[in-house]
């Protein structure tokens, strides 16, 4: 199996379901991305969905719509969150000062084999132990 292009963190995702007008030109670039590119993703970004689509006020979704998106994506490879990818993560992190779960989120686009994440959270155009970060809401101009 070939590795995806890409890993999709979960603001990607919740913006990708999002109606708010506010948030359109973001929605349009998170639908394309999911859309038109071969990406992968993890159990954490998928729980981590189902926490925020199901609790913020612009999405208003319930735990079971939630949970059939997940279920509509998982066609596509998740990791799984194990041991090793914990303390891989607890390491990273520490060796570059980041979150634990962004982290995380680097250590399973690693382990796919991606070595791009599309993320808002992280430093846009950052690297980190082989991954590049890319926040696809940034203008390239």
């Amino acid at each position: 199996m070939r590795a995806p292009d890409c890993f999709i963190d979960t603001n990607i995702l919740l913006y990708a379901v999002s109606t708010a007008p506010a948030e359109a030109a973001k929605t349009e670039i998170a639908r394309s991305l999911i859309q038109k590119t071969q990406w992968g993703w993890s159990a954490q970004v998928a729980a981590e969905f189902i926490r925020a689509a199901s609790s913020k006020r612009n999405i208003a979704m319930s735990r079971a719509e939630a949970a059939k998106w997940v279920e509509l994506w998982m066609a596509y490879p998740m990791v799984s969150v194990d041991g090793t990818l914990i303390l891989e993560a607890a390491a990273l992190g520490e060796r570059f000062q980041i979150s634990y779960f962004d982290s995380q989120i680097l250590v399973a686009a690693k382990r796919l084999g991606c070595e791009l994440v599309y993320s808002e959270d992280l430093g846009h155009g950052q690297k980190y132990d082989g991954v590049q970060v890319r926040n696809p809401f940034v203008s390239s101009s």
